[in-house]
C-alpha cells in the first residue's frame, strides 16, 4: 500500500513533468507545423511510456540508489581507512555513471563518437571527482577554491581542444548529475561528511554534484585529443516512418529487446558491487535487502520503458520538429518557443522544488520558494534563449561558457561557501531528463536544417542550462546578504529613541 501511494506521487510529478511541453508540441504541429501522423502518434505513445518510466525510476531509485548510497558510505567511514574510501568511490562514480539515464541519451545521439568510449570516458572522469570530493569532505577545503583551479584547468585544455568535442564536452557535465548519480553521491557526502565532528561538515557535503559535473568536461577534452572525429558532423538520431499503426507496434516491439540488454549491462556493475559489498560488508538484514532489491526491479523496468519511449518516439520528433521549423521559413519563432519551453521544463522538474525549499532554509526565509522558482524559470528559459541563438548563428560555446563561469566564481566571493556549493549543485537539477530528450534533439534537428555543424552548434545546450543556475543563486545569496544585514541594522536602531545614548563598550 505505502509503494502504491509513493508510485502515484511520482506518476503526478511525471505527468507534470512531461505533460507541459507534449501538449506545446502537439498544438504547434496540429495548427501550424504539418509533421508526419505516424511520427505524431509515435510521440505520443513515446510520451506516455516516459511518464511511466519516469516515474518507475525515480521511485526505484529512491528504494534502491539512494539507500546503496547510505550503506555503502556510512560502511566506508567505519573504517577510516583513506585509501579505501578514495578507491570505492572511484568504482561506485564509474558504476552509478554508467547506469545514468541522461548519459546514455547523451551518448546515443552524439555523431561521431561512439557511444560505449563515451560513457566510459565520463564516468571515470565522474569517478576520478568523486574521489576530489570525498578527499575535500575530509580535509575542509573550501569548495571555491577547488572550483578555480579545475575551471582554470578546463579553460586551458578548451583553449586549445578539437572544438567538435567542446561542447559535447560541457553537455557531458550536465547529463551526468541526473536522477541516478545526484541521489547516489549525494548520500555517500552525507556519510563520508560524518567522520568530521565540526560544524562545518554538514555543510561541506554540499558541492559534491558541482565537482563532480567537472570531470566529465576535463575527460572528453582529453578524448578530443586522442579520438578522430569528423570535420561537419550530422545528427546520429535516427527518425523512423511508419505507415501504419501496425508497423508502428511492431517498431516499439523491436525496440524492447536492445533496450532490456542495454539497461542491464548498465545496471549491473553497481549492482553487482552492492552484493558483494552486502555479502562481505554490509550484511544487511533480509526486510532492508529485500527492499532495495525491489527498488533494482523498479529501476531497471522505469530505465527501460523511459530510453525506448526516448529513442523511438519522443527525440524523432524533436528533432523533426526543429528541422521543419526551418524548413517552413520559421525560424524566428525557435528563441521564443524555445524560451516558452525551457519555462515549463524547469517548473515541471520536481527536484527543483527540493532545491527552493533547501534555500528558504538557509537564507532564513529572506528568499522564498516562489521567488527562487522564479529566478530559476528566467534562468532556464534564457539558456534555452542563448542555446538557439548559438545554433541560428553558429557562435563559438567559450563566448557564453567562460564570462558565465567567471562570473559565478566571482560571486563566490561574494556570498557564503554553502550557497555557492548549493549553486553549483542547482546546474545539475536544472538540466534534467526532457533537456537532454527533448530539447537537445530540438536543437539538433534545427542545426541541420540550417547546415551548420552540430556538434558545434547544437551540442552546447544542456551546458547552458547547467550553467546559469549557478550565476541565479549566487545573485539570490547575494541579495539574502544584503538583507539580512538591512535587517540587523533597522533591527539594531529600532531599539533605542533618537535622543537616547547608546554604548557601545563595556567596563
Amino acid at each position: 500500500m505505502v509503494y502504491h501511494n509513493v508510485l502515484n506521487e511520482k506518476m503526478r510529478e511525471s505527468v507534470l513533468s512531461v505533460l507541459p511541453i507534449t501538449l506545446i508540441v502537439a498544438a504547434l504541429c496540429i495548427f501550424f507545423i504539418p509533421i508526419e501522423s505516424g511520427l505524431m502518434l509515435s510521440f505520443l505513445i513515446g510520451s506516455v511510456m516516459i511518464i511511466a518510466g519516469m516515474a518507475l525510476f525515480t521511485l526505484g531509485s529512491e528504494l534502491s540508489m539512494t539507500q546503496i548510497g547510505n550503506h555503502i558510505g556510512a560502511k566506508m567511514t567505519k573504517s577510516r581507512k583513506l585509501g579505501l574510501i578514495l578507491l570505492l568511490s572511484f568504482i561506485l562514480g564509474v558504476a552509478i555513471t554508467v547506469a545514468e539515464p541522461d548519459l546514455q541519451v547523451l551518448a546515443t545521439n552524439t555523431p561521431d563518437i561512439d557511444t560505449a568510449a563515451l560513457i566510459i570516458t565520463v564516468s571515470v572522469g565522474v569517478g576520478f571527482f568523486l574521489m576530489v570530493s570525498m578527499l575535500r569532505i575530509l580535509l575542509g577545503i573550501q569548495l571555491k577554491w577547488l572550483l578555480i583551479v579545475f575551471y582554470a584547468v578546463v579553460v586551458i585544455l578548451a583553449a586549445v581542444s578539437d572544438q567538435n568535442f567542446l561542447s559535447v564536452a560541457f553537455d557531458s557535465g550536465g547529463v551526468t548529475t541526473g536522477p541516478m548519480t545526484v541521489p547516489f553521491i549525494m548520500a555517500m557526502g552525507v556519510g563520508v561528511a560524518s567522520i568530521r565532528s565540526d560544524e562545518k561538515a554538514k555543510s561541506d557535503s554540499f558541492g559534491l554534484v558541482a565537482l563532480c559535473s567537472i570531470g566529465p568536461i576535463l575527460a572528453v577534452l582529453i578524448l578530443g585529443f586522442i579520438y578522430p572525429s569528423e570535420t561537419a558532423a550530422s545528427s546520429a538520431i535516427i527518425v523512423n516512418e511508419y505507415e501504419s499503426t501496425v508497423d508502428l507496434g511492431w517498431g516499439y516491439l523491436r525496440a524492447f529487446p536492445d533496450y532490456i540488454g542495454e539497461v542491464a549491462i548498465a545496471l549491473l556493475p553497481i549492482f553487482a558491487f552492492f552484493l558483494l559489498f552486502q555479502l562481505f560488508a554490509l550484511k544487511l538484514k533480509k526486510r532492508p535487502f529485500l527492499k532495495i532489491l525491489i527498488g533494482v526491479v523498479y529501476t531497471y523496468i522505469g530505465l527501460v520503458l523511459f530510453l525506448t519511449g526516448v529513442n523511438v518516439g519522443f527525440s524523432p520528433l524533436g528533432y523533426v520538429l526543429g528541422g521543419a521549423i526551418i524548413d517552413n521559413g520559421m525560424k524566428w519563432i525557435l528563441v521564443p518557443l524555445s524560451m516558452l519551453m525551457g519555462w515549463f521544463i524547469i517548473n515541471a522538474e520536481p527536484a527543483v522544488h527540493v532545491l527552493n525549499k533547501q534555500v528558504t532554509e538557509l537564507s532564513a526565509g529572506a528568499i522564498s520558494e516562489k521567488v527562487m522558482g522564479l529566478t530559476l524559470s528566467i534562468a532556464i528559459s534564457g539558456a534555452m534563449g542563448l542555446a538557439m541563438i548559438r545554433v541560428l548563428t553558429g557562435i563559438s560555446i567559450l563566448w557564453f561558457v567562460l564570462p558565465g563561469y567567471l562570473i559565478a566564481l566571482l560571486l563566490a566571493f561574494f556570498v557564503s561557501p554553502t550557497f555557492t556549493a548549493i549553486a553549483f549543485d542547482a546546474g545539475g537539477v536544472a538540466s534534467g531528463p526532457l533537456t537532454a530528450t527533448f530539447m537537445l534533439p530540438f536543437a539538433m534537428g534545427a542545426c541541420s536544417a540550417i547546415g551548420g555543424n552540430v556538434m558545434t552548434d547544437a551540442f552546447g545546450l544542456i551546458a547552458m542550462v547547467a550553467m546559469m543556475p549557478l550565476i541565479t543563486v549566487q545573485i539570490m545569496g547575494v541579495i539574502s546578504k544584503l538583507k539580512s544585514h538591512r535587517n540587523v541594522a533597522v533591527d539594531f536602531v529600532s531599539r533605542y529613541a533618537d535622543d537616547e545614548v547608546i554604548e557601545l563598550w563595556t567596563a
